[in-house]
C-alpha cells in the first residue's frame, strides 16, 4: 500500500516535466537546432530519467517510503535526484568524485544529509569504477538501500523514449542527423530507437570525449563531467549508432564559449561537445546538394561550469 501510494505521488510529480524548447541557429550550410534540456526544473536532461526510474521502482515494490536512494553520478542525475526526493520525502546519498563542478556539489551539500566523494582515480584513469564500488558498500551497509542504477537501468532507456525522443519527433517533419552526448548510454539508447522509428533515414552521431574508453578509445585523464566514462555502460549496447565523434576537451570549452559568443547559449560541456562535433561535419553538410536538418542535444545549462570551463585560468590546463 505505501509503495502504491508514493507511486501515485510520483506520477503527480511527473506532471512538473514540460517540453523543452527546440531553438534555431544560424550556421550557413545546414538547418542547425538545439535542444535545451537545461529548461528541465532542475536544470538537466537527467531530469527525466531521475523521476521516470523512481515512478518504476515505486510502481514496482522496489522503492519505498523509508527506502534510501543510493547512486553514483557527476552532477546532474545526482541533483534531479536530490530535489525529486526531496519533495517525496525520500532519503538519497549521491556518490560523486572531483570533476564535479563547485555549484553541483554545492549545491548537493545543501539538499542532501550526506554526500560521499570517492577522490581515488581507478585503474581507466577515472572516477567511476571508484564511485561505484562505494555505491555497493554502501547499498551493503544501508537497510533498504535502493541503487538506481543509471548506467545499467532499462527505464533509463524507456524515460528517454518516451519522453525526450518523442518531443524530438513532435517537434520536426524531418530530420536528417542528430547529435548526442554519451555517458551513461541511456539518452542516446531512448532517443535513437525513437528517432529510427519517427525518421528511419535520420543518422545519429554518438559524442565522447577523448579519453573516455566507451566506444574502444584509450583511456585518460578527463576533467568535463557529464560526457564519457571510464567504464562502457550496458546501456550503450542498446543504442543504434550511425557514427561516433571524440572530442577533445579543449575543443569542448572552446565551443562552449562559442556557443555563448555567437549564439546567446549558456550551456554546458557535452552540450559543447556536440557542438564541436556538428563544426567537424560542416564539409559533408556544406557539399550536400540541399541543407540537412542537424539537431544537437544540449543536455544542461552553463551555470554550474562558470568556474570551470568558461573561467580561463581553469581551462589552461588544456593548454
Amino acid at each position: 500500500m505505501l509503495a502504491q501510494s508514493l507511486a501515485d505521488r510520483i506520477r503527480a510529480l511527473q506532471l512538473v516535466l514540460q517540453d523543452t524548447p527546440t531553438v534555431r541557429l544560424h550556421m550557413e550550410g545546414l538547418n542547425l537546432y538545439a535542444k535545451l534540456e537545461g529548461q528541465n526544473p532542475v536544470g538537466s536532461i537527467k531530469d527525466r530519467p531521475a523521476m521516470w526510474v523512481l515512478r518504476r521502482a515505486a510502481e514496482r515494490g522496489e522503492l519505498h517510503e523509508d527506502s534510501t536512494i543510493v547512486e553514483s553520478s557527476s552532477g546532474n542525475f545526482a541533483s534531479a535526484l536530490a530535489s525529486y526526493s526531496r519533495l517525496l520525502g525520500l532519503k538519497f546519498i549521491p556518490v560523486i568524485d572531483p570533476n564535479i563542478t563547485p555549484a553541483y556539489e554545492s549545491f548537493l551539500q545543501r539538499t542532501c544529509e550526506r554526500v560521499v566523494k570517492v577522490t581515488e582515480r581507478d585503474d581507466m584513469g577515472g572516477f567511476l569504477k571508484t564511485r561505484l564500488q562505494k555505491v555497493q558498500e554502501l547499498c551493503a551497509s544501508i537497510p533498504g538501500a535502493y541503487w538506481p542504477n543509471q548506467y545499467g537501468n532499462p527505464d533509463v532507456i524507456e524515460a528517454h523514449y518516451q519522453l525526450t525522443g518523442e518531443e524530438i519527433r513532435k517537434a520536426f517533419t524531418q530530420l536528417d542527423y542528430v547529435f548526442i552526448g554519451v555517458s551513461t548510454g541511456g539518452t542516446i539508447a531512448g532517443v535513437s530507437h525513437r528517432l529510427k522509428e519517427a525518421f528511419p533515414s535520420v543518422r545519429v552521431v554518438a559524442v565522447d570525449a577523448q579519453g573516455s574508453v566507451i566506444f574502444g578509445g584509450a583511456a585518460g585523464k578527463r576533467y568535463i563531467p557529464g560526457i564519457g566514462a571510464s567504464v562502457r555502460p550496458q546501456l550503450v549496447d542498446h543504442a543504434l549508432i550511425d557514427d561516433v565523434v571524440l572530442v577533445p576537451e579543449i575543443e569542448t570549452v572552446q565551443a562552449c564559449r562559442e556557443l555563448l559568443q555567437e549564439h546567446g547559449l549558456l550551456v554546458g560541456g557535452s552540450s559543447g561537445s556536440c557542438y564541436a562535433a556538428v563544426k567537424r561535419y560542416l564539409p559533408r553538410f556544406r557539399a550536400s546538394a540541399t541543407s540537412p536538418t542537424v539537431l544537437f542535444l544540449c543536455a544542461d545549462r552553463g551555470t554550474a561550469y562558470l568556474e570551470t570551463i568558461f573561467t580561463p585560468s581553469w581551462a589552461t590546463r588544456f593548454a
